[in-house]
């Protein structure tokens, strides 16, 4: 699972690799403990005048479908499993017509030793983005008027998949890591074949997972009102 990361940059420092062609108004600044109900830029591709326009948005951390009547269901919803997208009616519609990519510096994992849960940071080795595949929807607010710029909810869900080598050690899942070629086909709105889009993500996860770094941290990184970048340093350091 995928239960806290970080972005140590913000706007298009994040994501110049994705061409990113706008960027919200109201963008999270950088954070060293992102956690589920948090806000957090994730972009995603929509059709404007029947062509793909790429956005970079603010957007809360944690599901919520359009059918829901309490927002509240989205503290639950911070993770999805890719293999059971198709399976789940939570994310069924969100697979086929809103897909995101979640930019972030890197991710925190709790490894399990001797009884005591031991937090390590993981993050690519020469310090570029790491990207995570992700679902987004809207939810309206039916409480607030139709002018109130307040009745939308963005929000999103990181997907997973098996953790293999280094990684599987630390925890069974990992978030499902993208490239940028990836990255491009997972946004695509046109796309009428997404099951082989999730299919050569899964697939070509793994050996992402291989570049990457991880070092054990401080336990301060369990509080989620401890925000700096000492989090991130190595435990002792």
């Amino acid at each position: 699972m995928c239960g806290r990361f970080v972005v140590a940059s913000a706007g298009s420092e994040l994501v110049g690799v994705l061409r990113v062609d706008v960027e919200g108004d109201d963008l999270p600044e950088p954070s060293y403990n992102v956690a589920p109900t948090s806000q957090a830029a994730i972009v995603l591709d929509s059709i404007k005048e029947e062509l793909p326009v790429r956005r970079l948005e603010s957007a809360r951390w944690g599901l919520v479908p359009g059918w829901a009547k309490d927002p509240k269901i989205g503290a639950r919803a911070f993770n999805a499993r890719a293999e059971e997208l198709e399976d789940k009616p939570m994310f069924r519609s969100a697979l086929e017509k809103r897909r995101a990519v979640v930019p972030t510096s890197g991710y925190y994992e709790w490894k399990t030793d001797d009884g005591v849960k031991v937090p390590h940071y993981i993050h690519p080795a020469d310090g570029s983005p790491l990207f995570m595949a992700g679902l987004y929807e809207w939810w309206r607010d039916k409480s607030k008027a139709d002018d109130d710029p307040d009745r939308w909810l963005l929000s999103f869900t990181i997907l997973t998949r098996d953790a293999i080598g280094r990684l599987g050690s630390i925890h069974d899942r990992m978030p499902l890591f993208l490239d940028p070629d990836h990255a491009d086909a997972w946004l695509d709105p046109t796309t009428d074949n997404v099951r082989d889009v999730l299919d050569a993500a899964i697939d070509a996860a793994p050996a992402l997972a291989e570049t990457l770094d991880d070092h054990v941290v401080s336990k301060a990184v369990g509080n989620v009102r401890n925000n700096s970048p000492e989090l991130i340093e190595p435990a002792g350091d």
